[in-house]
């Protein structure tokens, strides 16, 4: 070997030595001989035998390798890549193995070699020490016995070097010096790496804190801490965060290293964590305090509203004061103490005391205006008062706008009006249920100025209840009502059915019905829209309906029905209409009257019209007779004689004997010899019985065994014959097909 120097000339070479490598006795020698590999290196392992012992193998973690024959006495092996062990115990076992089974083992670690020190920086919170820190970089396991050493340097002193922690280190400024530059050094077995930092001590301040106080309130806090070394500034950059809240900035001057700070725009009843730091600068900031917990104070305000009730009889008035205590957070548990009630009216002022357990106040008062207030009493923490003022009675008051409410989709309310440019404060939405077994239980939403619209969730109402929604304007002098709304959530058809229906008048074609209904009743299911009126006969329950006529206005409760028959019995029914169909019917039985008049019509008709006819024909009455005698007259040349007459009647009679009298039939009897007229006739008398009595069809002015023989031909005429054929029995014989015909002189 030879040797440098400053860059001079090299040295002569020295002599040559002979190494004859080692030689083992009793034992194995392992090699390389150091503790500490490097990580990723390609290392070999030799094992040297004693003289006349054979290697047989060299196994690494228990891992047989391949041997290399390196020389007399001497095998390894190679192991690529060389990596750090990821059990607990880090160490590599190395064991060499003879022909005779003796074995020889050294244990090795694997480690790397150290990082340079990264993001080195100094500071100092006192001006007297100063700390500077890096980042080591690779984290090493606590079992790896590469041990380092960290050593730090002040280049521009003499000061001697001072021995640093693993990624800090703290040493004493030297008097008067402002300027420091500095080296930071590790080393291991492995090797060695070094970083340099130069700074000013001035610009490199970073105030510790300590907190000193912190006063919560109810929507607010108080901070104070103190910056410790005895720093000589005043002013401070200062950083304060709430709870991960933007970070506040603040510019801060110390009072004997003490800074206060107020921090607003908290919530109430909320707990809260705070933490601070500081800068001498802006560039270089303080490490954060340690958080510090506060809660705020609870706050309580009262939802106020009134309902007013006038009495007819006197200028009084009865106002209920309703509230609802709100709590703020839920950090804590509030309780309420007391409520105190103020109201003045004129130059009149009391006050009332009311229990916690309390929602309500009644209090009377006259037609002027009046202020309440009302605030809760806490134990600890704030409660804002509530103020609401009763306008003065005013009888000149324009009414309020009344509407009904449609069905929405979702199954609630949607209310919406018109905005007024009177309205100062916002609105104000009451309502309850109408028609209710209990009294009204009032309930109330605020809504802000210049919002009109307010969305009711069906969750709080039910079906077939009806709601009044009363809107109010809040302005400077009080709370106007603009609009009263009505509708339910969901119409029902079970409603009342109407009552005392009754027949108001009645013809023969037409009744008129009446009946009475309540439409503005509150208790109903739905909005009365009109009636239904059905009429159908009284024959069975299957008769189909006549008529169905619907009444669109409600108002409205009479209807007049025509096309009906005379003289029958109907079935009216009326129902109410809503929206979803009509309800329960009330129903009446009727029955029309008879048209007398267009009986009497029939009856006379033909009665006139034979009037007529004998009125038209009286004068041509004897015309008439004469003509009427010459068509009913015997024709000419018609001779009938008696004796023949009396055996054909003979004849007749024994045939009738043997027939029954519904085997009878008519027959024609033609007399052809002509008589003179009535009084001229000739009677016909029985030889043998001259005294008997003739049946009771005839006249009883004849001879009771007589027969009237007509004079005149008659066709058609009935013959009569009266016979006594033994003293006791009368026989009468007739055609019962034919009517006796006497034609008077």
């Amino acid at each position: 070997m030879r040797s440098f120097c400053h860059q001079t000339g090299p040295s002569p070479w020295s002599n040559w030595i002979t190494n004859h490598g080692t030689k083992a006795r009793d034992k194995f020698k392992i090699f390389p001989s150091q503790l500490v590999l490097k990580e990723g290196n390609n290392v070999m392992f030799c094992c040297v035998a004693p003289v006349g012992v054979n290697i047989t193998s060299i196994t690494l973690r228990d891992i047989p390798y391949p041997l290399l024959n390196i020389g007399d006495g001497v095998k390894a092996i190679l192991v690529s890549n060389l990596a750090i062990p990821t059990n607990l115990i880090k160490i590599l076992p190395v064991t060499c193995t003879d022909s005779a089974g003796k074995t020889s083992s050294v244990g090795k670690f694997v480690s790397f070699p150290p990082q340079k020190p990264r993001n080195l920086s100094c500071t100092t919170s006192d001006m007297i020490n100063i700390r500077c820190s890096w980042d080591p970089g690779r984290k090493r396991d606590q079992y790896d016995r590469n041990n380092q050493t960290q050593t730090l340097h002040i280049e521009n002193t003499d000061q001697a070097p001072i021995p640093c922690q693993s990624s800090s280190c703290i040493f004493p400024a030297v008097p008067q010096q402002q300027e420091y530059n500095i080296r930071v050094e590790v080393k291991d077995q492995l090797g060695e790496e070094m970083a340099t930092y130069s700074f000013n001590i001035s610009n490199r301040v970073s105030p510790v804190l300590e907190w000193d106080r912190v006063i919560p309130e109810v929507t607010e806090v108080s901070l104070s801490w103190t910056v410790l070394g005895n720093l000589t500034q005043n002013n401070f950059l200062c950083q304060v965060s709430v709870d991960a809240e933007t970070i506040r900035e603040l510019t801060l001057r110390s009072e004997n290293g003490l800074c206060k700070v107020r921090l607003e725009g908290l919530h109430p009843n909320m707990g809260y964590s705070a933490k601070a730091r500081c800068s001498v600068n802006g560039r270089l900031w303080g490490k954060w305090t340690w958080p510090v917990l506060f809660t705020t104070y609870p706050l309580v305000t009262l939802d106020l509203w009134r309902r007013i009730d006038y009495r007819s009889d006197s200028d009084i008035r009865r106002v209920t004061l309703l509230w609802k205590p709100h709590v703020f957070g839920r950090a804590t548990t509030v309780k309420i103490q007391a409520y105190t009630v103020k109201w003045s009216q004129e130059s009149q002022t009391l006050t009332e005391l009311m229990d916690s357990r309390q929602s309500q106040a009644v209090i009377s008062i006259g037609p002027k205006k009046c202020n309440f207030t009302i605030q809760a009493v806490l134990n600890k923490g704030s409660s804002i008062p509530a103020h609401i003022t009763i306008l003065p009675e005013d009888s000149s008051e324009i009414p309020p706008l009344k509407k009904s409410l449609n069905k929405t989709s979702t199954g609630g309310f949607s209310l919406w009006w018109d905005e007024r440019t009177s309205v100062t404060c916002g609105y104000t939405v009451e309502w309850c249920i109408l028609g209710g077994s209990a009294s009204c239980a009032l309930q109330w939403i605020k809504v802000p100025k210049g919002n009109n619209t307010l969305f009711l969730p069906p969750g709080h109402f039910k079906s077939g209840c009806r709601y009044s929604f009363n809107i109010y304007g809040c302005t400077e002098h009080g709370d106007k009502l603009l609009e009263i709304q009505t509708g339910y959530t969901q119409e029902l058809r079970s409603v009342k059915y109407p009552s005392l229906i009754k027949l108001v008048k009645s013809t023969h074609a037409s009744v008129t019905l009446e009946w009475h209904y309540d439409e503005e009743d509150v208790a109903q299911p739905a909005f009365i829209t009109g009636y239904l009126v059905t009429v159908q006969k009284v024959q069975s329950d299957t008769a189909p309906v006549l008529f169905n006529v619907s009444v669109g206005d409600p108002r409205q409760k009479s209807l007049t029905i025509e096309g009906l028959q005379q003289h029958q019995e109907y079935v009216c029914s009326v129902s109410a209409l809503t929206k979803v169909g009509p309800g329960l019917p009330a129903s009446i039985t009727i029955r029309t009257k008879t048209n007398y008049f267009s009986n009497l019509t029939k009856i006379l008709t033909p009665i006139l019209l034979l009037l007529g006819c004998i009125a038209l024909l009286w004068p041509q009455r004897i015309m008439l007779k004469n003509v009427l005698k010459k068509i009913f007259a015997y024709p000419a040349g018609m001779n009938i004689k008696t004796p023949e007459f009396e055996s054909f009647l003979h004849e007749i009679d024994q045939k009738l004997q043997s027939h029954k009298v519904e085997e009878c039939i008519g027959c024609d009897i033609e007399v052809m010899h002509i008589k003179p007229l009535w009084h001229e006739s000739t009677i016909l008398r029985t030889p043998e019985h001259t005294n008997t009595m003739c049946s009771p069809a005839f006249q009883p002015s004849l001879p009771p065994s007589c027969v009237p023989l007509q004079t005149g031909y008659c066709p058609q005429s009935t013959v009569m014959l009266c016979e006594r054929p033994i003293p006791q029995q009368m026989m009468c014989i007739a055609n019962k097909s034919y009517l006796s015909m006497i034609t008077e002189p």
